[in-house]
């Protein structure tokens, strides 16, 4: 009753022509799959789903204890898929007048800068404690996602002519993007490449930045995320504190700081900016004045 040709092919847009990350694509496939597991069970042929259809979808989801958010998600990607399916195969979309439920923003709470040094400064001297220091003063420092830090490689670390080191962060849907990196961070990263990480690197010519210390190998999202949770434990932070809270941080305090609104959007790679374009909004330059006036660890340590 369902081709499941249509999902691949819906999938396989979202991943080549869309360009979105393989994660926001495995959401997709997770929550669609759920969908269509519950048309199999209801007997329902793709082309017969409307908005009542998808109404019991949700109150399905609703008894199943699901959050709002959660279905918002589900809601988005159905609405999506059916847009799709609409154009490229002519299925009758039904769906588009359901709106997928009102979730209210709950921006994650920014740390203080005595918590952010306080964090920091509750790694210890070992070689874990190296790496761990220099990985979240990276997070800090360029507000970028803990995915992205743990994606970088040792040569997306640069310094130019008059000693501004660079990082080179790849985000959603393979955009690339400048960060000026602060002197505390940049002290940081020092002491983990000479002292910490040619003891983690078990394998010659590794790449990446941020090694595990068991193999030698990259560093894990999930391993990146315990990093910060359980400096926050011994930081005896009260707040939740989470990768994200620093890169919430970072854009809270460039904002306190003075930091135009347009220059944090690029930071943090809310615009379609790449290493080969001219900046649309802001000059590399202006980047790193903004940075360097605004950023409270970007000044010499």
């Amino acid at each position: 009753m369902v081709n499941s040709d249509l999902l691949q092919t819906f999938l396989n847009h979202c991943l080549v022509e869309k360009g979105l990350s393989k994660n926001t694509v495995n959401a997709y496939r997770r929550d669609l799959t759920g969908f269509v597991d519950f048309l199999l069970n209801s007997k329902v042929a793709i082309e017969d789903v409307d908005v009542e259809l998808v109404s019991k979808f949700v109150a399905e989801l609703r008894v199943k204890g699901l959050s709002e958010s959660s279905i918002a998600r589900k809601v988005v990607a159905i609405r999506s898929w059916y847009s799709f399916m609409e154009k490229d195969a002519g299925v009758p979309n039904r769906v588009m007048d359901f709106l997928p439920p009102k979730i209210p923003k709950r921006l994650p709470k920014a740390l203080t800068i005595e918590e952010v040094s306080s964090l920091i400064n509750s790694c210890d001297d070992s070689i874990t404690g190296i790496r761990n220091q220099a990985l979240i003063e990276v997070l800090y420092a360029t507000g970028a996602r803990v995915s992205e830090v743990v994606s970088l490689n040792t040569s997306d670390i640069t310094k130019s002519e008059d000693s501004v080191v660079t990082v080179k962060v790849k985000g959603k849907g393979g955009k690339e993007r400048l960060v000026p990196l602060g002197s505390f961070a940049q002290k940081a990263l020092d002491q983990y490449l000479v002292r910490a990480r040619p003891v983690l690197s078990k394998k010659k010519n590794v790449a990446a930045l941020f090694l595990n210390e068991t193999l030698g190998t990259r560093l894990s999202r999930q391993s990146g995320w315990q990093v910060v949770k359980e400096s926050a434990d011994r930081a005896k932070i009260a707040s939740e504190v989470s990768p994200h809270s620093l890169r919430h941080s970072f854009a809270t305090h460039l904002l306190d700081g003075g930091a135009d609104i347009r220059v944090v959007q690029e930071l943090l790679g809310h615009s379609s900016v790449t290493t080969t374009q001219i900046y649309t909004l802001v000059t590399i330059d202006k980047l790193r004045e903004s940075y360097i006036a605004a950023h409270p660890r970007s000044r010499k340590a």
